[in-house]
């Protein structure tokens, strides 16, 4: 029986565990399950694979992306471009391979939300600029991605730094040159529904676009208060949908 499985900490309800365990009863994969493997300290990584021989594959999910980088075999050239993983293939031998799955994800979800929203109304690319809210693991792999498809960014931080910005750094000015604003941050992620990223939401308009990844609950306090200034939002799920199937290209391509 192969195993694959997520780590993190804390985990509470996992996307992952469910999507997997249901594409495996519809797939009919009878040699695989998905179990959820809580590390308190991401040193603990290599004593749970060395004690789990048929361990096959990991989603590594908050605090580890950046963390876990050091305990592995060897790295993707893209996710280390990223500096960020979130995939990690095992092999019998127990050497592991890291690799990134979010820059996946976000970018084939993003250029659909954009074709729909924005080149269809026959507008460029490298005219529209990007607002990154957050800087962690996710983040690395949103930028990639945006610099990929030639559109400017910038990160904005309540930790202000060199080439950072504040939410406080926010003018009208620059929100209204910004159009395309994502929220890389866990903020409004379940239970903590009620948590926003700290925008001049009052500044948003019908040309902003709307992005944000976390995905339950799908309308966050984030999407919803731009929808009410009339921007255009998408939600989280359809990236994670797109990043678990690579996930599973990744595990199972020799």
């Amino acid at each position: 029986m192969r195993i694959f499985g997520l780590i993190g900490y804390p985990l509470g309800h996992s996307f992952s565990k469910k999507y997997f365990t249901e594409k495996f009863a519809k797939e009919h994969i009878t040699d695989a399950s998905y179990e959820l493997f809580p590390l308190e300290d991401i040193k603990l990584l290599p004593g749970l694979i060395s004690s789990q021989p048929n361990l096959r594959g990991l989603n590594v999910t908050i605090p580890y992306k950046e963390q876990v980088i050091p305990y592995l075999t060897s790295i993707d050239p893209a996710a280390k471009r990223i500096g960020a993983v979130n995939v990690i293939k095992i092999a019998p031998d127990g050497s592991t391979t890291g690799y990134n799955s979010d820059y996946f994800g976000f970018k084939f979800t993003l250029e659909g939300f954009l074709n729909g929203n924005y080149i269809s109304e026959g507008k460029s690319l490298r005219k529209l600029k990007a607002l990154i809210l957050g800087t962690g693991g996710a983040s690395k792999a949103v930028k990639i991605a945006l610099d990929d498809m030639d559109i400017e960014n910038v990160y904005i931080s309540r930790r202000p730094g060199e080439n950072i910005f504040g939410y406080d750094d926010l003018t009208e000015k620059i929100v209204g040159k910004y159009l395309l604003i994502i929220n890389t941050t866990p903020l409004g992620m379940y239970p903590e529904v009620d948590v926003f990223p700290p925008l001049p939401y009052e500044w948003l308009t019908g040309d902003h676009l709307l992005y944000d990844l976390v995905y339950n609950p799908e309308q966050t306090i984030f999407l919803q208060k731009g929808s009410k200034q009339g921007a255009k939002t998408f939600g989280g799920l359809p990236m994670l949908y797109a990043q678990a199937e690579k996930s599973w290209d990744i595990w199972t391509t020799k």
